[in-house]
C-alpha cells in the first residue's frame, strides 16, 4: 500500500510555482498567455500519473476550495485597479456600458446556443452561459503592459467591470430560483444589496481606520482573514458578500476622495499608504498562487477525448464567433472609431471555471462537456495572442520604416508622416 509522503508534495508544489513564474516570463516576452501553459501542465501532470498507474485522483473538493478562495481574491485584486476620479469619468462609463452590454449579450445568445446543444431550459443554459460571457481580467491585464495610457486603462476597467458583474449576474440568475414572483425577486434583491452596501461601507471604514492603528508587523494576512471571515458569514445569511469585498477595495484604493476628505482627522496617512502597498503586493502574490494551481489543477481534470469532440469542437467555435460579433457591433457604436486593437481581445479565464464550479447542484447537467470550457479558453486566448503578436509586428514595421525615412530625408520629417504617410514619400 502506497502511503503519502509529504516531501514529494512540498516538492511538486514548490516546482509548479517556480514553472508557473517562468511561464509569466515567458507570456511578457511572447504575450502567450500563461492560462495556457499552467492547463497544459496540468494535462501532461495528469498523463504522467496515469503513466504511473495513478489515477483514481478527487480533484473537485480542491478545486471547489480554490475556487471560493480564489472568486475573493480576484474580486479584492480587481477592486484594487479601480482608480475613480473625474478626468477618467468618460472612459470609466464607456468601460462600464461595454462591459454590462457584452455580459448579458452574450450570456443570452450563448444561453440559446446551450439550450440547444443540452435541452435542459433556458435558465440552465443562462447558469452556463454567464461563466463563459465573462472576460478574463487575469488574462488581459497582464497582456496590455505595451498598450498606451487611454487604451490600457479603458481595457483595465472593462476586464474588472466585467469579472465584477459577471459574478454578482450569476449570483443573481441562480438566486432568482428562491422566489415566487419577479416582484419579490426584484425587491428581495435590491433591499439585499442596499443592506449589503451599507454594511460594507460602515465595515470597510471601521476595518481600515482599525488596522492603520496596529503597530505589529503581522497584521495584513489578519485583515486578509478578516475579509475572508465576513464573506462566508454573508453567505450564510443569504448577503451578497461579495459586495463587502468590492467595496473594501474600492474604499481602500481610492482613499484619498473618501478618508481624507471625511476623515481626516482619524487618518495616520503613512499608516494608511502602507497598508495599501502591502496589501496590494499581498493580494497580488496570493491571487498568483491560486491561479497557477487552480489553472494546473483544471488542466488535470479534462479528458482529452472530449477535447476531440466535433460538437464540442463546433460549440466552442461557434461560441468564440458570436463574442467577437457582440463586441465588433458594441465597440463600433460604443467608441466609434479606433477600436480594432483591443478588438480580439476577449479572453475567457479564470472567472470562468472559478463560477462553472460553483454552479449549484440543481442546475447541473452531465450533458455540458467540460471541454467546451477548455477550448473556448483557448480559442479566445489564441485570438488576442495572434492579436497582440500582429501588433507588435506593426510597430516594429513602423519603426523601421521610421528609422528609414530619418537615413533618406533627415530630421525635418513630421512624425505624422512617418507614422501615416511614409508610404506616399
Amino acid at each position: 500500500m502506497n502511503t503519502f509522503n509529504p516531501y514529494w508534495f512540498i516538492l511538486a508544489s514548490s516546482v509548479i510555482v517556480i514553472i508557473s513564474y517562468f511561464f509569466n516570463l515567458i507570456s511578457r516576452k511572447t504575450n502567450f498567455p500563461s492560462v495556457l501553459m499552467l492547463l497544459l501542465l496540468g494535462m501532461l501532470i495528469k498523463i504522467a500519473l496515469n503513466l504511473t498507474g495513478i489515477t483514481a485522483l478527487k480533484l473537485d473538493p480542491m478545486l471547489e476550495l480554490l475556487g471560493i478562495v480564489g472568486l475573493i481574491m480576484i474580486v479584492l485584486e480587481a477592486a484594487l485597479d479601480l482608480k475613480f476620479s473625474k478626468e477618467k469619468a468618460t472612459i470609466i462609463f464607456k468601460a462600464l456600458l461595454l462591459a454590462f452590454l457584452s455580459l448579458i449579450g452574450s450570456s443570452v445568445l450563448i444561453a440559446v446556443l446551450i439550450n440547444q446543444y443540452i435541452d435542459s431550459g433556458f435558465l440552465t443554459s443562462l447558469v452556463y452561459s454567464i461563466p463563459l460571457s465573462i472576460v478574463s481580467s487575469a488574462i488581459i491585464i497582464p497582456s496590455i503592459v505595451n498598450f498606451k495610457t487611454e487604451q490600457r486603462e479603458f481595457m483595465i476597467y472593462e476586464a474588472t467591470f466585467s469579472d465584477i458583474l459577471g459574478i454578482l449576474f450569476f449570483y443573481f440568475t441562480i438566486e432568482s430560483t428562491h422566489f415566487e414572483s419577479a416582484g419579490i425577486l426584484v425587491a428581495s434583491v435590491i433591499g439585499n444589496i442596499i443592506i449589503t452596501v451599507v454594511a460594507s461601507v460602515a465595515l470597510s471604514i471601521v476595518l481600515i481606520l482599525l488596522f492603520q492603528r496596529i503597530r505589529t508587523q503581522v497584521k495584513l494576512f489578519l485583515l486578509l482573514s478578516v475579509l475572508i471571515v465576513l464573506y462566508s458569514v454573508g453567505k450564510l445569511m443569504h448577503l451578497s458578500s461579495l459586495m463587502i469585498i468590492l467595496v473594501f477595495g474600492l474604499m481602500l484604493e481610492n482613499k484619498e476622495m473618501i478618508f481624507h476628505r471625511f476623515f481626516s482627522k482619524y487618518v495616520i496617512v503613512e499608516s494608511m499608504n502602507h497598508i495599501h502597498i502591502n496589501f496590494k503586493l499581498i493580494t497580488l502574490e496570493t491571487s498568483f498562487i491560486i491561479r497557477t494551481f487552480f489553472f494546473v489543477i483544471f488542466g488535470m481534470t479534462i479528458t482529452l477525448a472530449s477535447v476531440f469532440d466535433i460538437r464540442v469542437l463546433l460549440l466552442s467555435s461557434l461560441m468564440t464567433v458570436i463574442f467577437l460579433a457582440i463586441r465588433f457591433v458594441l465597440l463600433k457604436i460604443i467608441m466609434k472609431r479606433r477600436f480594432m486593437e483591443i478588438m480580439y481581445l476577449v479572453p475567457r479565464g479564470l472567472i470562468t471555471i472559478l463560477l462553472f464550479y460553483s454552479i449549484p447542484t440543481e442546475f447541473q447537467d452531465p450533458a455540458f462537456d467540460p471541454g467546451i470550457l477548455f477550448l473556448t479558453i483557448l480559442f479566445t486566448s489564441l485570438i488576442m495572442t495572434i492579436s497582440l503578436l500582429y501588433q507588435k509586428w506593426q510597430q516594429r514595421i513602423q519603426v523601421i520604416r521610421k528609422e528609414h525615412i530619418y537615413e533618406v530625408y533627415g530630421r525635418f520629417i513630421p512624425d505624422k508622416w512617418v507614422m501615416g504617410q511614409s508610404k506616399d514619400l
